[in-house]
């Protein structure tokens, strides 16, 4: 009978399906034990899927062969903390990351006027603004902007979204004056005078935002394109989206739906109303071939450092008078949390400062230990904690999903926002792991770059790119390159509910992967950052190759 059949597909020109084996690859996984495995071939099947992975040497079963040449083949990346839609962006607004000063920043400014609207951009930190050799060591002015842009409306957003720098002409077309007040979480910085200088931090930035004219569709999904563009390019086959709308979650389904999305992202609805908005009747599982979801809900507790809006036990060292912003109210944040538990959500809490991280333990404490079990909740970020919070991750079945470059990026600012007394938890990776608490890691794009190359090497290292401090910053809190392996394949796809899906290239599981033009785990540590993705697969088609 068996003979039959397949002669009569034969007869009608059916076509018969057929494995493609990767064959002579320098391939990595790990197992579901966490173990990690080498391999030769790779075999995937017609349906996207992994078959088997092969030892060198072993018998190859049928198929088409498509030689690797040696190449590091690993799973496909997943960042568990970024921001999709402002990714793209960054690539279409004036980009002020890495300047050096206010000067090469309104140069930049200057250089990326559009036509005609608002004149848009992100990623200035005036933490790495110098003049005359030294750190500036305040915010930028309104005055300032107003040199390059004139009468056109202005904002730019800082590297961290915490805070934003406006022209005169935004002040005015907000309506903002010497009488404005700033909201509960949110501050306008003022001069001595007390008049608003044109930065506005967390909560007080929609002051300006609400009258900045909403993106139309097209441009829109233009940003969703670049966006999944620039995660090809570094290897990222999925990402976690700390913090969207209804609109954006619509735009994912239609993408999902067009097979136009080359990424698998798990959604976190921002806040209670949109969570209501994008899943009344209950979390959206992974569906539309397990390219999106969304079950999980983005609170934000406080700010960010670098602006001071990290909610601290004790004030700021290099700033007493203020320990920073609480964004959500602890009494609120414990009933967003335990109310979308109870319906079924994760829950997942930005917290920077130890106050702020505190607040969020207390919120999961109030969640029964079968929900928090069953939900997996996260905390975000996580980078100042108290001592005495520290094993609470642990003992409240809590991930800490942290962003290795963020250590990188912050240890000499950490170190004057707190004091050296105060940084015992901070960035703590190994500690935090040791105490038996699970983790993932992601990069918080577009805060951080996007490229998962840049986070393995600042966990193995706590070095920043030009390789300071010597022998890295807190070293004893570096994990090994194992680990940080793990925390951007298994530790992140659990992080996501999707473990047994993706995060390994084991039988069953779907064939993403990518391949690598060196081999981490054999390359100096130092040069980690260094190596580029050659080439980038979902469920075994290829989204990307580099030319």
């Amino acid at each position: 009978m068996k003979k039959l059949i397949l002669a009569a597909l034969l007869a009608t020109g059916t076509p018969v399906l057929a494995d493609t084996l990767y064959t002579n690859a320098n391939g990595y996984t790990l197992d579901s034990q966490g173990e990690l495995q080498r391999f030769a071939t790779l075999v995937v099947d017609d349906a996207g899927k992994v078959k088997a992975t092969l030892k060198a040497g072993a018998a190859l079963p049928a198929g088409a062969k498509v030689d690797m040449a040696g190449a590091t083949l690993w799973p496909g990346l997943i960042d568990a903390h970024g921001h999709v839609m402002r990714l793209g962006e960054l690539k279409l607004i004036v980009n002020l990351r890495d300047t050096a000063s206010i000067p090469e920043a309104l140069g930049r400014i200057k250089a990326g006027i559009p036509a005609a609207g608002w004149i848009m951009g992100r990623g200035w930190n005036q933490e790495r603004w110098y003049a005359d050799g030294k750190l500036i060591n305040r915010f930028p002015t309104a005055a300032e902007l107003d040199e390059v842009t004139g009468d056109r409306p202005a904002w730019f957003t800082r590297v961290d979204g915490h805070a934003g720098w406006a022209n005169t002409a935004a002040l005015k077309a907000a309506g903002i004056t010497r009488d404005s007040k700033a909201p509960d979480g949110g501050e306008i910085i003022r001069d001595a005078a007390g008049n608003p200088t044109g930065v506005f931090v967390d909560k007080a930035m929609a002051l300006i935002t609400r009258v900045i004219p909403d993106d139309d569709e097209k441009r829109l999904d233009l940003v969703l394109e670049k966006s999944l563009e620039t995660m090809a390019e570094v290897g990222l086959t999925g990402a976690h989206d700390a913090g969207m709308d209804k609109p954006t979650w619509d735009r994912y389904v239609r993408f999902a739906k067009a097979g136009k999305l080359t990424a698998r992202i798990y959604a976190m609805a921002g806040g209670p109303e949109n969570r209501k908005a994008i899943a009344p009747v209950g979390p959206i599982p992974w569906s539309h071939d397990d390219l999106i979801a969304m079950q999980s809900m983005k609170l934000v507790s406080d700010g960010a450092l670098g602006s001071r809006g990290a909610y601290l036990i004790a004030p700021y060292s290099d700033m007493p008078n203020t320990r920073g912003l609480e964004i959500t109210p602890a009494d609120k944040l414990k009933t967003y949390i335990t109310e979308a538990s109870k319906e079924g959500f994760q829950v997942n809490v930005h917290a920077i400062g130890d106050q702020a991280n505190r607040s969020t333990m207390d919120g999961f404490a109030a969640v029964p230990l079968t929900e928090r079990l069953a939900r997996r909740h996260r905390n975000e970020h996580a980078q100042i904690v108290d001592m005495a919070d520290l094993g609470r991750f642990a003992s409240l079945k809590v991930i800490a999903s942290m962003q290795p470059t963020h250590a990188t990026s912050d240890k000499g600012m950490a170190e004057a926002r707190l004091g050296e007394g105060r940084l015992g938890g901070a960035y703590a990776w190994q500690q935090i792991k040791k105490s038996g608490a699970e983790l993932a890691f992601g990069s918080d794009f577009p805060v951080e770059p996007p490229d998962p190359m840049f986070g393995l090497h600042a966990a193995v290292t706590r070095q920043s790119r030009d390789g300071l401090p010597a022998g890295g910053w807190r070293p004893w809190e570096k994990v090994s390159m194992a680990d940080a392996f793990a925390g951007f394949t298994t530790w992140a796809a659990r992080a996501g509910h999707n473990e047994t899906k993706v995060g390994t290239l084991e039988p069953g599981k779907y064939a993403d992967f990518i391949t690598l033009e060196r081999d981490p785990f054999t390359a100096p540590e130092g040069d980690l950052w260094k190596i580029k993705v050659t080439a980038t697969w979902l469920a075994g088609k290829q989204v990307f190759k580099r030319k």
